[in-house]
């Protein structure tokens, strides 16, 4: 990209009175140069309240250059934004940019301009869109001094993989809506991304490696919820994503487990297990179809027994039991399956946050 204006929109869990954005440029070899930038209510198709559209500036300044691994935080930005409200975030690339900072599952259109500075404009026409998420981390809100936060922490399924594009049916959505309707002080952190694997890196870096820049960055974090370890199962072997992985044993990815809870134990966070949901026959038919075998599924169920019974984590979510058939046992149902028998369709995701009793989450409301 060069000379191009991007524009993405985010939905926020809580409200407040200012917002700071949290530009990325982690995977970066190159300085990211940002020459201006901009934040405001979102509208429909890409469009900004104008009454809301607010320049960012990062030290005063109204342009940024961000070192390669680096994030670049705004300075804070009076914006008032009601809890579950949609953000604009919108930034100008003056030089030539390599999108190497992408987001790419990120079930949101991001709205790219032909050339020119579009960030002070309520609208421009784009000349191509993403569905990914360009260099944008994450959104701050001035929130009320006794909010908490929760980051849920896994893999395509908790990002959303299949789910209506800019509707906000990923599960963790469902819930920062249900933390909403229930008067409960908490923001809601997505640190998923799809194919993640806990112990190996694959479609980006592994848990185990990224859980201080990922979990331990946010403020106010009182929970971390982990559902990770499906990618770690179904990814090697014969005719599976990286065939010339070594499949790991249960008992390697529970030690992984085991590393996650205690770093967050360190930390004095509060570290949730969510159980591996029904994978049988995934991508059947498909060249990639040994993503699951039947001896893939022994480890699975080793696995949820442990994350169940092992008493490791502070609480349990039991999404195996919730998404699988009843009539098949270890296949996901069918009304709540996508069509590639791996992750849910929209109404899985809801019966996912649907069964998380908050509690488990946060402990009793105080």
């Amino acid at each position: 990209m060069e000379n191009q204006t991007v524009r993405q929109v985010a939905r926020i869990s809580v409200g407040g009175k200012s917002v700071r954005v949290v530009l990325s440029n982690a995977f970066g070899e190159k300085p990211l140069t940002i020459g201006a930038g901009s934040v405001g209510i979102a509208g429909k198709d890409g469009e900004v309240d104008q009454a809301t559209l607010k320049p960012l500036t990062w030290g005063g300044n109204s342009s940024v250059v961000v070192p390669p691994g680096a994030p670049i935080l705004s300075d804070p930005i009076a914006l008032s934004a009601e809890a579950l409200s949609e953000i604009s975030v919108s930034i100008f690339l003056p030089k030539k940019t390599a999108l190497s900072s992408v987001h790419w599952d990120g079930v949101q259109t991001a709205y790219i301009s032909g050339p020119g500075n579009f960030t002070n404009e309520a609208a421009f026409k784009a000349d191509s869109t993403l569905k990914s998420r360009l260099f944008l981390s994450d959104i701050w809100v001035d929130a009320v001094p006794e909010s908490e936060a929760i980051v849920f922490f896994g893999d395509s399924i908790t990002d959303g993989n299949c789910s209506t594009p800019d509707a906000n049916n990923r599960w963790p959505d469902h819930i920062a809506k249900r933390l909403q309707e229930a008067n409960r002080k908490v923001a809601v952190v997505n640190e998923a991304f799809s194919g993640n694997r806990v112990l190996t890196d694959g479609m980006g870096v592994n848990a185990l490696a990224r859980f201080d820049s990922d979990i331990l960055s946010h403020p106010k974090v009182a929970t971390v919820v982990v559902m990770m370890g499906i990618n770690d199962i179904g990814w090697p072997g014969e005719n599976a994503v990286t065939p010339d992985d070594k499949e790991p044993t249960a008992e390697e990815i529970i030690t992984g487990y085991k590393q996650l809870i205690d770093r967050a134990h360190a930390h004095g966070k509060r570290i949730v297990g969510a159980t591996l949901t029904p994978f049988a026959d995934t991508f059947k038919g498909l060249p990639t179809e040994g993503y699951y075998t039947p001896e893939k599924e022994k480890i699975r169920v080793a696995v949820n027994e442990w994350i169940r019974n092992g008493g490791g984590f502070d609480g349990v979510v039991d999404f195996d039991k919730v998404m699988e058939d009843p009539a098949k046992p270890g296949y996901l149902r069918d009304d709540y399956d996508c069509g590639d028998n791996l992750h849910p369709n929209d109404a899985g995701y809801k019966a996912m946050a649907d069964a998380v009793d908050l509690d488990v989450l946060l402990g009793p409301a105080k």
